[in-house]
């Protein structure tokens, strides 16, 4: 008996597991793999953006504080929702859970909907300090009743974002915290700092090591 016969059975054994774990894999996906536009999971919560968003327009960093000064906007803590819910509606069996969350010190399992690939880097500072609004990303959040992802959110999809932004010379807004010397001048009667000559023009990054660390 020759090698060849000897290898044969094992490569068709090994193409037909890689075969089925492929298919297993992708059986789970309802569209291209590492996309989840459309999904629309249901939450411990019955937690409406439209009503806090869009109806209150409630500041999006009010609830995800990280947004502005970190990579990760962060999920509130249940506690935040009761600054308000103390008084408003907390007789409702929603905000019941979260008061329950709180008196028992358990964070509500709230579901992820927007996840980029772990060796993909994104930080969500860099973004909103360049003026981007969260509905770029996210969609008309203060429309939703249950929050979806409505965006593709592929590779792809981020780099015609920058290569657009690049093209257009978008400015940066203004920082919202104080420069070098603005508080001094402030406590201390000292000329202030003279103002940006020019504003900062925008060049997202297009090269591979920017997201791909």
């Amino acid at each position: 008996m020759n090698d060849a016969s000897i290898h044969t059975p094992r490569l068709t054994r090994a193409a037909g597991w890689a075969g089925a774990l492929a298919a297993l894999a992708l059986s789970g996906c309802s569209g291209p793999v590492n996309n989840q536009q459309g999904y629309m999971p249901e939450q411990p919560v019955a937690f409406s953006h439209a009503v806090h968003a869009g109806q209150y327009e409630l500041d999006c960093q009010y609830c995800h504080v990280g947004a502005e000064k970190s990579r990760h906007a962060g999920v509130p803590p249940s506690s935040v929702c009761m600054n308000c819910h103390t008084q408003v509606k907390k007789d409702s069996p929603e905000i019941q859970k979260v008061a329950a969350s709180v008196a028992e010190n358990k964070p509500l399992e709230w579901v992820r909907i927007h996840r980029l690939p772990d060796h993909a880097y994104f930080n969500h500072a860099s973004h909103v300090t360049s003026g981007l609004q969260c509905q770029t990303c996210h969609g008309p959040v203060q429309e939703m009743v249950r929050l979806e992802q409505v965006e593709p959110m592929t590779m792809g999809w981020c780099l015609d974002c920058h290569r657009k932004t690049a093209a257009e010379q978008v400015s940066a807004p203004p920082p919202s915290a104080p420069r070098s010397g603005e508080l001094l001048a402030m406590s201390s009667g000292t000329p202030p700092p003279a103002p940006l000559k020019e504003p900062r023009i925008l060049q997202p990054p297009t090269d591979c090591s920017s997201c791909h660390r």
